[in-house]
């Protein structure tokens, strides 16, 4: 066997290795870059961990795991539980009405606001024709039913994957320092100079997407949670805290203040539920459009547009992780464009 054809089939192994690992691991993929973007994030709370227990490197790690289930498992595990409980009513609720054959519209239908009586006279001439609206109700509630329950199921699937998350992270902890140190030869070996500044260009990247992500939740929840007082909705706190962790996904919020905007409403506070819905639309959902981009942009050194195109082109293409994926690939691709056209510059 020549050596070029030795050559010829390492690259070939290597490949089919490369390809094979990828393929075992791309079920997983997504979990694995949120667990490891979770401990860069909260690297400084392990190590100070690992001080405290005088470098026994595992009990650090268990110690940190620990604090990250409770302060992400405990709270969405009683979101979860909550929300399955309520749709779980909602669908108890709709079904007798659905298959009862009462035509008439409810009696609160019409003092909705600005919609109300539109919808009271539209249910109202669907009435006159009984097997119309019958058949319109029987159309309704099985889609209605999937949705609900198929929004409960992706609830439970989501608290899965971030209890995997968790006990991966464990592991990211303890072998860190030894994780760290192969990342920084590889980006050596791969690109010397640049590769070293990439890697340091990802890191700030992903810190400022966490910090923007988690103060932008902080801030809609501190708002919302000044809506619930000044409103009087009841457990405002824990209303505030729901927000905070519904906050990472786009419609989160608008469940919490819409939801406690029909509380109000319910209770013939008509005026209070519209100051919901106002304060609901201007204020905590508004919060999000602003403060998330300006506090990525500070953090990771990035222009503000290249943070939005990075957010939301992410999440499109690559689901919730790609919050942080998205601005750290245009980060990257602006570090190689810089680089690429300094010497051009300096030639000129």
């Amino acid at each position: 066997m020549t050596d070029s054809t030795r050559a010829h089939a390492r690259i070939t192994l290597a490949a089919l290795i490369i390809v094979g690992t990828v393929w075992v691991l791309a079920p997983f993929l997504a979990t694995l870059l949120f667990a490891a973007i979770l401990c860069l994030t909260t690297w400084p709370m392990f190590v100070w961990f690992e001080t405290r227990v005088k470098g026994r490197t595992t009990l650090a790690a268990l110690l940190a795991t620990g604090v990250l289930a409770a302060a992400v498992l405990v709270p969405m595990s009683y979101l979860a539980a909550t929300i399955a409980d309520a749709v779980s009513t909602l669908i108890g609720l709709l079904r007798p009405w659905f298959e009862a054959g009462e035509y008439a519209p409810p009696a609160w239908l019409s003092g909705l606001p600005l919609i109300g009586e539109p919808l009271d006279a539209y249910w109202r001439k669907l009435a006159a024709n009984h097997s119309e609206l019958a058949q319109l109700g029987k159309q309704l509630f099985e889609p209605t039913r999937r949705f609900l329950t198929a929004t409960a199921a992706l609830i439970g699937q989501g608290l899965l994957e971030l209890t995997l998350v968790v006990l991966i992270a464990f592991f990211f902890y303890r072998d860190g320092h030894a994780l760290g140190k192969r990342l920084a030869l590889f980006a050596r070996r791969i690109g010397g100079d640049l590769g070293e500044r990439m890697l340091l260009l990802a890191r700030s990247t992903i810190m400022g997407v966490m910090v923007g992500i988690v103060g932008t939740a902080a801030a809609q929840a501190l708002v919302a949670l000044l809506g619930f007082l000044i409103a009087g909705v009841p457990a405002a706190l824990l209303l505030a805290a729901a927000t905070f962790f519904l906050s990472m996904i786009p419609v989160g919020p608008p469940l919490i203040w819409g939801g406690a905007a029909w509380w109000l409403y319910s209770q013939n506070e008509t005026g209070w539920a519209i100051f919901m819905i106002v304060w609901g639309l201007a204020v905590i959902s508004s919060v999000d459009n602003f403060i998330k981009p300006i506090l990525i942009s500070r953090t990771a050194s990035l222009p503000i547009l290249l943070v939005a195109l990075g957010v939301f082109g992410g999440v499109l293409a690559f689901g919730f992780v790609g919050i942080f994926l998205g601005p750290v690939i245009l980060a990257l691709g602006l570090l190689l464009l810089e680089s690429w056209l300094t010497p051009a510059q300096e030639t000129t």
